[in-house]
């Protein structure tokens, strides 16, 4: 068989994205043939024995790829384990029957949409840099938002010493003591909605992920997922 690069396989078996393979490849917890292996590795599949921590690697003939929505709850940490013990995605989608693992993320005090799948490649191409779909969040901000911050909400920002993309912002509620705005991203910095308010002087009182693209969160209650279509699965395949 032709060689791969080492994080490719991984990815394309359903272990972890691409980028999540590297991250354990520079750690030095992935090894091949029993030496640690290097960044940038090439293998044979089926020739070169890969393990991660100690278990084989390797390609199930029967595996199925599985491609599910989770409405995360406040509270969750989006990763499978967590040295401190606090509450973790993998917990809500353990009975999917099979490992399956977030696609991007949300901090532990948002809420919301957030995919699942063992189709590593797909994994690794939505959360790309150079892949353009858009992440729709309903923001409730503590009082009123005055036009010049809506305004400047929805400019070039420099967050982390990086500028970002200008957002999509309008209001869908006004009420006295809040307002909640929908805001449509294509980057998704590091909470960058959270450090975007926080320069605009707004207090983020919920912060919600609505939808990925055409996939809406729709009537999904907290805590529960569900498979998505063959139709959300090739738009997100096409897009």
């Amino acid at each position: 068989m032709e060689e791969i690069r080492l994080q490719k396989y991984i990815s394309t078996i359903g272990v972890m994205s691409r980028r999540a393979a590297e991250k354990e490849i520079e750690a030095g917890r992935i090894r091949v043939n029993g030496e640690v292996a290097d960044l940038g590795q090439k293998i044979i599949p089926g020739k070169d024995r890969v393990t991660y921590k100690g278990k084989l690697l390797e390609q199930k003939k029967n595996d199925r790829k599985v491609y599910i929505m989770l409405n995360k709850p406040k509270g969750y940490v989006t990763t499978l384990s967590d040295d401190k013990e606090r509450k973790c995605v993998a917990q809500l989608v353990e009975d999917v029957n099979t490992r399956v693992y977030p696609v991007g993320r949300l901090d532990m005090y948002s809420e919301g949409l957030l995919l699942f799948t063992n189709d590593g490649e797909l994994a690794n191409k939505l959360t790309h840099p150079k892949h353009h779909i858009p992440k729709i969040y309903h923001v409730k901000l503590k009082g009123e938002i005055t036009p010049e911050q809506l305004k400047a909400l929805s400019k070039p920002m420099v967050i982390d010493d990086y500028e970002i993309q200008p957002v999509k912002c309008e209001i869908i509620t006004r009420r006295d003591n809040f307002t909640v705005i929908r805001m449509e991203l294509y980057e998704g910095r590091n909470r960058q909605i959270r450090k975007m308010c926080e320069q605009t002087e707004l207090e983020i009182i919920k912060l919600q992920r609505v939808a990925i693209g055409n996939i809406k969160l729709g009537d999904l209650a907290p805590g529960k997922w569900r498979h998505l279509t063959k139709t959300q699965v090739d738009y997100l395949m096409k897009s």
